[in-house]
């Protein structure tokens, strides 16, 4: 927000330090570039291709109904369809630097509702040609291109994705593995840009997204034992140039046209935001998301994008809209997009109950040193740390949860704040000099992500880690982290024990049956990682009574009492 309001007061428009908004907007969109390579970097193709019914299903829907919708919109302003369906075309796609950032902000990307917005982003990138070839079709003096100028096009584009699929199969993991063996930090860095730089050009040669390209390129590397490094040399540049990219939408912002057209633009972009935020809505319920996971998506995913300049400078040049409409629509997206972090800050507002939180006074994760760090200080964090604390030991505890931090530290409790799943917290919380690192987190995805980190990183350090359930159980086992357990068996074994003894039953006929069930339930766990699949020792658990005599194991063999009686 503050980046779209500096870059409107320097812009051409307000103070016009710069002129030239455009050339600065083509520039930063490299920003747009590198954060995708990113999110390509932690997404593996086998989690992509598991996202393919999010990406062409719910994907396709949205954008059927949002086009719809937002040409309707365009009808009732009296536009042709022509100019309609150029200003639905242009609206339709969200704005991929906007939606990143805000859920990068909130830590969403790697959940499963931050996924589904993940993959309608991709689909929409996939868009791109095909709008840009019905504008030219739609064009008054359209030349009709043949079949095979057609196909041609098309053929340019797969053999891109192909050659760039090849090459980050063959050629980037090698290169990466020789550059590290260099141990030249800075080449390593050059490289990494140079990959992300390729890759988005030749996706731009051949007619597709840039953005695409580089998301491509990070999925490839997803799997190196690198994409860590790699990630870590390429944020600063991302964060820069996407400063730059949000500067360049408020410069692109014409003050002038809003003044002169301004009962237009504004009743525009408030009745396409909500036309498109509506249509989301629908869709998102439509397949069974929840009230606030479609309301999220919704506000989130209301504004144009930045496609949107492109697709109307194409369909000026080819005559659906005059430079006038250029310029309203144009207008009309970059306050769409500059509404939408202040649309999502007074939601925010309204809804919350609870006293915003700030990190003013929140001890922050810096140059700490301690004999363990914990990450996360949830319910199970809090006990596991007491027997740490008894005993002596300095304990470094590090969570991302603020209004948890500040309730810890009524009790008298140090707890720093820090993102235990990003490599610079974890230097700086001293995970480099800790003997042990205990990760104590609620949510299976960031422990996975944590997990894999600090073995690539800290591979001498100790990990003890809290699973969610079983199936995540399996997948921390085939990780080998030095010790796991299930967040809720022992609590349940005790549970299980207590119930016997108050239908009473002998205590040491309970620990026997807790010592058998635990005997059962490894043999079923050993099975299950084994087998890797979680219902192959479906066999060794108890799924109704058993006979109850004996309901033990005897303890000596049984003798006769009276020989006399036959009966006995």
């Amino acid at each position: 927000m503050g980046y779209l309001i500096a870059g409107l007061i320097i812009g051409p428009f307000g103070l016009a330090f710069f002129y030239d908004s455009a050339s600065i907007l083509h520039i930063a969109e490299l920003g747009i570039v590198m954060y995708l390579f990113v999110i390509g970097l932690e997404m593996r193709p086998s989690h992509l291709w598991s996202l393919r019914k999010e990406i062409f299903g719910l994907g396709t829907l949205q954008i059927i109904a949002c086009s719809l919708g937002l040409t309707a919109v365009g009808l009732i302003y009296g536009y042709s369809w022509q100019v309609s369906f150029v200003c639905a075309a242009g609206f339709v796609l969200t704005s991929t630097a906007i939606v990143m950032q805000l859920l990068g902000d909130r830590g969403d990307i790697a959940q499963p509702r931050g996924q589904k917005i993940v993959s309608i982003l991709l689909f929409e990138d996939l868009l791109i040609v095909p709008l840009l070839a019905i504008v030219a079709f739609i064009a008054p003096n359209h030349v009709v291109e043949s079949t095979s100028t057609r196909l041609q096009s098309i053929g340019i584009g797969l053999i891109s994705i192909a050659g760039l699929i090849a090459a980050g199969y063959w050629l980037l993991n090698p290169l990466f593995r020789l550059l590290a063996a260099a141990k030249a930090r800075e080449v390593m860095t050059a490289a990494a840009l140079l990959v992300v730089l390729g890759a988005a050009l030749l996706m731009q040669v051949s007619g597709l997204s840039m953005a695409m390209g580089a998301f491509l390129a990070g999925v490839l590397l997803s799997e190196s034992t690198f994409r860590h490094q790699i990630e870590a040399d390429i944020e600063p540049f991302r964060g820069i140039l996407l400063g730059l990219f949000f500067l360049g939408v408020g410069m692109s912002l014409d003050l002038n046209v809003v003044k002169n057209n301004w009962a237009l633009i504004l009743s525009a972009v408030l009745l396409l935001m909500f036309v498109k935020a509506s249509m989301i809505y629908l869709i998102a319920r439509l397949t069974k998301s929840s009230n606030s996971e479609a309301l999220d998506r919704a506000l989130l995913m209301a504004q144009g994008g930045e496609f949107a300049f492109v697709l109307f400078t194409a369909a000026m040049s080819a005559q659906v809209i005059s430079a006038v409409e250029r310029s309203n629509l144009t207008a009309i997206v970059v306050l769409s997009m500059i509404l939408t972090p202040i649309i999502g800050i007074l939601f925010k507002r309204f809804t919350q109950t609870t006293e915003q939180t700030s990190l003013e006074n929140i001890p922050i994760a810096e140059g700490l040193s301690g004999k363990v760090l914990m990450i996360g200080f949830g319910r199970f964090g809090q006990v596991s740390s007491q027997l740490l604390l008894a005993r002596g030991i300095d304990v470094t505890i590090i969570d991302n949860d603020i209004d948890m931090i500040q309730n810890a530290e009524r009790f008298g409790f140090k707890i720093y704040y820090g993102d235990g799943s990003r490599l610079d917290i974890l230097h700086a919380s001293g995970a480099d000099t800790a003997e042990a690192i205990v990760v104590c987190v609620d949510h299976k995805e960031t422990t996975n992500k944590i997990v894999e980190l600090v073995q690539h990183e800290f591979p001498l350090t100790k990990l003890l880690v809290r699973s969610y359930d079983r199936e995540h159980a399996l997948h921390l086992a085939k990780q080998n982290v030095d010790y796991m357990i299930r967040e809720t068996f022992e609590s349940a074994m005790l549970f299980g024990g207590a119930i016997l003894e108050e239908l009473g039953v002998d205590q040491s006929d309970v620990e026997e049956i807790s010592q058998e069930i635990r005997e059962r339930d490894k043999e079923r766990f050993e099975t299950e990682v084994a087998a890797d699949d979680v219902y192959a020792g479906i066999g060794l658990q108890y799924t109704g009574p058993r006979p109850t005599a004996p309901l033990i194991t005897p303890k000596q063999t049984g003798q006769i009492l009276n020989e006399d009686d036959p009966q006995q």
